[in-house]
């Protein structure tokens, strides 16, 4: 008897995670910052692009089947081990074939891959295919550090290093501030060509739903659209050396007019022959 009563209480529980976990994107968006992890958040980062909704869709999604699955399992388990065992039935059954029910564990997972497969090659596509870019940045890892580009924009670039914990401001976040933050405009298609100058890295925005290698030699390229200004963390996802932990990756999208004076204080800044690009604080000083 305590065996099911502790049988019961585990699938009470899956099911509480289930609906926790459908309800931790609403969560999330309402109780926790934008663009950064924060202590005791449950679900995943709030989306902030399209691929990003899309991702925490399919991941709820996936949660419902695999629920599901795992209480449909427990339940056969709980009646095998209550009708079938040695005490319940002294004398087993010789039964060796059931045809329907060697038809039905065949068909019925295949159409569980057919229903999971079809959002999943469809969110691919979406990743992988770039649609039409107004605006293309080049990152490049260094160890350890970022290096950006933008050459639509004039051939600005810049480089962009950890602040130290004894320099951050209010506000900035430990571990993930950087001294320049890559500057994108709300509402654009964003062409990230990514590359690595010494060991592989790896560029990643959880908020984007965006992670890709940056490897020496070898150009890749992804893309994002943020629907929301604000500034938005990530940190290098492949391990590239000591300093591994300590090059974050910095984002702050702000509005087209404000993108637009952010350019022109670049292209002021290097016409005046400064040895430092225009820090975005500077620009949201200004603004």
């Amino acid at each position: 008897m305590r065996f099911l009563v502790g049988i019961g209480r585990a699938v009470g529980l899956w099911v509480f995670t289930l609906a926790v976990g459908l309800l931790s994107g609403g969560l999330t968006s309402a109780a926790f910052a934008d663009g950064l992890a924060v202590p005791k958040q449950l679900g995943l980062q709030t989306a902030a692009t399209p691929v990003m909704e899309d991702l925490v869709a399919f991941h709820n999604f996936l949660l419902i089947i695999i629920t599901t699955i795992v209480i449909f399992v427990t339940i056969l388990l709980i009646i095998v081990m209550v009708r079938f065992n040695a005490k319940a039935n002294p004398t087993p059954s010789k039964t060796t074939h059931n045809t329907l029910i060697e038809v039905l564990w065949t068909v019925l997972p295949v159409l569980i891959l057919v229903v999971i497969a079809i959002p999943s090659f469809r969110l691919l596509y979406k990743e992988l295919v770039i649609p039409h870019a107004e605006l293309t940045v080049k990152a490049t890892g260094y160890q350890w550090y970022w290096g950006y580009e933008y050459p639509d924009n004039g051939n600005i670039a810049f480089d962009a290093n950890i602040v130290d914990d004894a320099d951050l401001k209010p506000g900035q976040p430990r571990l993930l501030t950087t001294d320049n933050a890559m500057v994108v405009p709300v509402d654009t298609v964003v062409r990230v060509i990514v590359t690595g100058a010494d060991v592989i890295h790896s560029w990643a925005i959880p908020s984007f739903g965006v992670k890709i290698d940056a490897v020496p030699g070898r150009l890749n390229e992804t893309w994002f659209k943020a629907e929301r200004t604000g500034t938005y963390y990530g940190q290098c996802s492949e391990l590239c050396g000591q300093n591994h932990a300590f090059m974050p990756i910095d984002v702050k999208v702000v509005s087209k007019e404000d993108f637009a004076a952010w350019v022109a204080e670049q292209h002021k800044s290097a016409d005046a022959g400064a040895a430092e690009p225009v820090k975005t604080a500077q620009v949201e000083a200004a603004h």
